[in-house]
């Protein structure tokens, strides 16, 4: 793999993050600093530390980084059920988000493996 940019699990998160934007822009304004700035920043952190832990020189700080991706996308799931919860977002779109999300989880999860295993001794 050349960049960053190859790894499908960071297009399949850019996706995500497109979709995000384009729900919570219409939850109420008043939640603009709130619910929909949470769920945005966990959203964008989550391709964000794919990158950066790419972009290291190590498979120990490869990992802490899809570590803290995880952490991010777990949020972002967390935020999203909340928003489902109180009606911001309706359960299609809620389920369609989720379902991206766990897909990237598993993603995640495989590639945090495949790292693991080819550093063990």
């Amino acid at each position: 793999m050349s960049n960053f940019r190859t790894l499908l699990v960071w297009q399949k998160s850019m996706t995500l993050i497109t979709k995000i934007y384009s729900l919570t822009n219409k939850f109420p304004k008043e939640e603009v600093f709130g619910l929909t700035s949470q769920i945005k920043r966990s959203s964008i952190s989550i391709p964000s530390n794919i990158a950066e832990g790419y972009g290291r020189e190590s498979d120990k700080e490869l990992l802490r980084f899809l570590s803290i991706s995880i952490g991010s996308l777990f949020e972002m799931q967390t935020q999203l059920e909340i928003a489902k919860n109180i009606s911001y977002l309706k359960e299609d779109d809620f389920n369609n988000l989720y379902e991206d999300s766990r897909e990237i989880e598993r993603m995640l999860v495989s590639f945090i493996k495949k790292i693991k295993d080819r550093t063990k001794p």
